[in-house]
């Protein structure tokens, strides 16, 4: 399944951004630009934790923002901007991200720093 949406603007939620955010089952795909075009690429098995905002004028219009966090170097926060079937699209890319982990046998490592609990013990 690929789901492709456009950046809209918060006012009536109007396609006018030459932004366009792919989603499939292997990758995330942010291009952008009109005489220059930029594509960045975020491999499923690298997103982390993905986030879904709406502001008020989001909801009125029925849209939302994406924040996809990424174990990427280039890329570590990919944020797909006001676009439409937002709640569907993050779940997707929840379950896909999930599930491209298990193919890769990839670990997720959590980064957890100790406290310096030397001084509580005095």
């Amino acid at each position: 399944m690929v789901y492709v949406e456009r950046k809209r603007t918060k006012f009536l939620g109007l396609p006018l951004s030459y932004t366009k955010y792919t989603v499939s089952e292997e990758k995330l795909t942010i291009t952008s630009g009109f005489l220059s075009i930029t594509e960045d690429d975020a491999f499923m098995y690298k997103i982390q934790d993905v986030r879904l905002t709406r502001s008020f004028m989001e909801r009125l219009f029925k849209l939302g923002t994406i924040t996809c966090y990424t174990g990427d170097t280039t890329h570590p926060k990919l944020v797909l901007e006001h676009i439409k079937r937002s709640g569907i699209i993050k779940d997707f890319i929840m379950h896909s991200s999930e599930e491209a982990r298990r193919k890769r046998r990839a670990i997720r490592a959590l980064k957890i720093e100790a406290e310096d609990s030397m001084s509580e013990i005095e």
